[in-house]
């Protein structure tokens, strides 16, 4: 089965949803005619917004949605409701606290196990830094912190690279400084689209949005700029 994990940087549901490039590339992953495809919104405490802005947006598309609950009624046989499913998308939040309930749940070894399966995996934010070894995260009140992740996919990955002030020179410190591993970055708009734990390809809903990887020379994080394709018309 081709693994494969669709990390997004932000942006990927609008609030207007009017751009919805990167959630028509997610579905077309699972080369599926009408694909079933799962919300997970713990990170947000499985808020109303997050759960209902999926329904609208993915609804655009020819797809069966669903959402798994976990803080209220959530299905006895977890693993089978994960497993009946095309594609996993999780939504932004405090990743902290989403792996925690995850692990409560057993969920993460569910998860793994739907990604080795051949289930599409993905997310922006939080729904994107929780499948790496590491992740930057304001999880915590404070400066970004790096976060001890899932580890499906190698390295570290940090969101909202050029939407919030802060990501870019933390995570810039955070790998000069030895304290995350080296990894990737995404603006709102892009994604990097993984397949079999290697990156295939970076793409983007905006057209000036871009993906970088970050890597430690010396004393100092070099970033490189990688090729970014851009899915609408030019």
């Amino acid at each position: 089965m081709t693994r494969q994990i669709l990390a997004i940087g932000g942006a990927a549901l609008p609030p207007e949803l009017d751009n919805l490039l990167l959630i028509e590339y997610f579905l077309k992953l699972t080369r599926k005619k009408k694909p079933r495809v799962c919300f997970i919104g713990a990170a947000h405490g499985d808020a109303d917004m997050g759960r209902l802005r999926f329904y609208a947006g993915f609804s655009q598309f020819s797809c069966a949605p669903a959402h798994l609950p976990l803080f209220a009624r959530t299905p006895r046989d977890l693993e089978s409701f994960v497993m009946e499913h095309d594609a996993i998308y999780v939504g932004g939040g405090n990743t902290r606290s989403m792996l925690a309930v995850w692990r409560e749940w057993g969920l993460d070894s569910y998860l793994r196990k739907a990604w080795e399966r051949g289930v599409v995996l993905g997310g922006a934010s939080a729904g994107s830094i929780c499948w790496f070894e590491q992740g930057v995260t304001d999880s915590i009140a404070g400066p970004l912190t790096a976060l001890n992740c899932l580890g499906f996919l190698p390295g570290s990955n940090c969101p909202h690279y050029d939407s919030e002030p802060q990501r870019r020179p933390t995570y810039r410190k955070l790998v000069a400084g030895g304290k995350i591993l080296a990894g990737v970055a995404a603006d709102d708009g892009a994604a990097l689209h993984y397949v079999d734990g290697k990156l295939l390809r970076a793409v983007a809903s905006r057209p000036r949005a871009k993906a970088y990887r970050l890597t430690r020379s010396g004393r100092r994080a070099v970033e490189t700029k990688l090729p970014t394709r851009y899915l609408g018309k030019r």
